[in-house]
């Protein structure tokens, strides 16, 4: 293979071209080369000054009419607006995120749509129910396009293709993005809820537009399956999802979930916290979180963090790549330089067969700019005392490592050295065991950590810096991969330590005695599962000078083409797509363990949907123990390159759900796979 890392170090790339340095092609980049510039759109990270703009707080979500004692109710809206991101004089960027619908505009108009959304705080053992509704819509009534290049040629929701083709891969697609209406479906990250309420990947539907085309489908499969099947009265443009909360106190969050679109929609806003308070397994820790009406810039010490990498041009949109030749470090066919000049989906390449590769989607998206809470590089005033902070990594691809230091690395060369220790209490489905002190935070994509901080003997006036030692590109293990780039994405945001105001009277963390959460029992099935990677079964390839061209004859095959998930077949990775045939079968109430065998050469952040599993060990027999942050109840789990990854979960709620990487451009590409618990009903639509 001569292209499965090709990267070139790069100057600068935009949206229509790619600018690259001549000669300095680096072969398997990710496992030796430094990059000096993340290649993102047309402003560059260092034209963005650091630490200008305050962290913002998200308030809690306010609830809707109809609310009572026994059932809490929101309407949440998807819309399209512009947000400060970038600190001035750059432009506001326009961003898609979720607002109640009975408080509408944004917070610099005194309403709640804001990127992140803000927290839905819900209380335990109580339902939730959310209308969430598809406002993607201007002033007229009409649907706003897509604010990214979305690629048709992917097995997605696929609208155009009407009531026969949607949920599909088109047999002659065009290569060109799509512009028409966009499909959405909320997924709760973690919540033990009905399949219906889930966020299925098939369930998707459109705006409400007035100016929907002519034989679009404006459902997806199982929105009209679960539809009917428990007479919901579901009208186009919205649905009612409904949340029992019987899970123990928890940090989950809600985004995106649209086949084969999750990458474009989430990286495009929509998506916030979803926690999950009381019961017998919290604890109140006396932290103050922001609430309902409060201020984002009050002072607080509980704070959600979400971190993401974004990328942007200088009119201060969002970049995000439209050909695969971004993540080849080339530029698309005639573009001059260096180029990727291969056929794509459905054009014929060898052997007189079609092409396999997609045109605009990119096995992973690194952006240049890491943006927290939705503002890049911003910074946050915190007292001499100790504050909760719940993390979430909410990057497409990037893995995380945080420190926490006074005196961040100057340069690509060595790691931080963490001079402030995290107190990490709990993990995504609740509380450790026991307060776990980390001297860093490795976080893949999905996952969340539950930590606390304390700043009561640093000195007034001291900075510490949230810094990133995890790489600018595919993850395969701490110490293995390269280093951030000092002067960007190495640097997270900014704490600035000022005098107390009152007494702590919170506990130091590793006096915390935990609330224990119920063991499960054995399990009575063991399932031997795949984690593969595809190459092009029709696209052959050879070097000619930097650029990449088909070579039928001598070449090599090209890719990565997809990420599948999959059996084991005697010790052997079968890959298996969305439309195969189920494989994994729960009987309902059953406690199964799930094997994860990874093929491929990068760690995969696997995401079992309607389950909180215990991570049983891993390595290359599987044996290997849970690191101290990982010893709680998870929903998504770190799955190393070349290691066995073994879970235990019940699986409690019949029906349809889903299993998948959290790479999001993986999981777009095929790496997420249905699975069912209890009997298949037999009226059930093909996948």
């Amino acid at each position: 293979m001569l292209t499965r890392r090709d990267f070139l170090k790069a100057t600068a790339l935009s949206s229509a071209s790619v600018m690259v340095v001549p000669g300095l092609m680096m072969r398997w980049g990710h496992r030796g080369a430094v990059f000096f510039q993340i290649p993102g759109g047309t402003l560059t990270p260092g034209d963005v000054d650091k630490y200008v703009l305050p962290l913002v707080k998200p308030p809690a979500m306010p609830l809707s009419r109809g609310s009572n004692k026994n059932r809490d109710k929101y309407r949440i809206g998807v819309r399209q607006f512009r947000q400060r991101i970038l600190p001035s004089p750059h432009p506001e960027t326009t961003v898609w995120s979720y607002g109640s619908k009975d408080f509408p505009g944004t917070v610099a108009e005194g309403g709640t749509f804001n990127y992140p959304a803000f927290t839905v705080d819900a209380a335990w053992d109580k339902e939730v129910q959310v209308i969430w509704s598809n406002d993607l819509v201007d002033a007229r009534g009409n649907y706003l396009p897509h604010l990214l290049p979305v690629d048709q040629t992917l097995h997605w929701a696929n609208p155009p293709g009407g009531t026969t083709g949607r949920d599909s891969r088109s047999s002659d697609p065009p290569q060109d993005p799509y512009t028409g209406p966009v499909p959405i479906v909320t997924h709760v990250h973690g919540a033990h809820t009905s399949e219906d309420s889930d966020g299925y990947a098939e369930a998707w539907y459109l705006p409400d537009a007035d100016d929907i085309p002519d034989g679009y489908a404006r459902t997806g499969t199982f929105f009209d399956y679960f539809n009917a099947k428990y007479s919901h009265g579901w009208e186009p443009g919205a649905v009612s999802f409904k949340y029992p909360n019987d899970q123990p106190a928890a940090t989950l969050w809600y985004h995106d979930h649209t086949l084969g679109l999750t990458r474009a929609n989430v990286y495009a806003g929509p998506a916030g916290f979803w926690l999950i308070r009381g019961g017998p397994h919290d604890l109140d820790l006396g932290y103050t979180a922001p609430g309902v009406g409060d201020d984002p810039f009050g002072e607080y010490t509980e704070i959600p963090i979400a971190i993401q990498d974004r990328s942007f041009n200088t009119d201060g949109s969002l970049f995000y790549p439209n050909s695969r030749a971004f993540f080849e470090g080339l530029s698309p066919a005639g573009g001059g330089l260096p180029e990727l000049d291969i056929p794509f989906i459905p054009d014929e390449a060898c052997d007189g067969s079609s092409s396999d590769i997609s045109p605009i989607w990119n096995p992973e998206f690194f952006g240049n700019m890491m943006v927290v809470n939705g503002r890049t590089w911003p910074y946050l005033e915190v007292e001499q005392r100790r504050y909760r902070f719940r993390f979430l990594n909410g990057c497409n691809s990037r893995f995380l490592v945080l420190k926490m230091t006074t005196t961040p690395r100057s340069d690509n060369d060595g790691f931080n050295e963490p001079e402030l220790s995290f107190w990490q209490i709990g993990a995504d489905q609740g509380f450790l065991p026991t307060p776990a002190e980390l001297d860093y935070l490795l976080m893949a994509p999905a996952e969340r950590a539950d930590v606390i901080v304390d700043f009561t003997n640093v000195p007034v006036g001291t900075e510490v810096h949230l810094v990133n030692d995890g790489p600018d590109a595919p993850f395969g293990g701490i110490g293995v991969e390269d280093l951030s780039d000092w002067e960007s994405t190495g640097q997270v945001m900014k704490f600035v330590v000022k005098a107390a105001t009152s007494a702590d009277n919170t506990t130091p963390p590793g006096d915390l005695v935990l609330p224990a959460a119920a063991g499960l029992g054995a399990s009575s099935v063991t399932r031997q599962l795949s984690l593969n990677e595809e190459e092009s079964a029709t696209v052959r390839v050879r070097d000619d000078q930097g650029s990449i061209v088909l070579d039928c004859e001598n070449g090599e095959a090209f890719g990565p083409a997809a990420a599948l998930l999959g059996v084991l077949d005697n010790g052997v990775g079968v890959p298996l797509g969305w439309s195969d045939l189920i494989t994994e079968n729960p009987d309902l109430g059953s406690i199964e363990t799930w094997e994860f065998h990874n093929f491929t050469e990068d760690a995969h952040p696997i995401h079992i949907h309607q389950v909180q599993f215990q991570l049983l060990g891993r390595g290359v027999d599987g044996t290997q123990d849970p690191e101290s942050g990982e010893t709680g109840f998870k929903d998504t789990v770190i799955a190393y390159p070349g290691e066995i990854t073994r879970v235990r979960a019940l699986y409690d709620l019949p029906g349809f759900y889903v299993w998948h990487c959290h790479i999001v451009e993986h999981e777009d590409n095929e790496m997420m796979r249905p699975f069912h618990v209890g009997p298949v009903p037999g009226d059930a639509p093909a996948q």
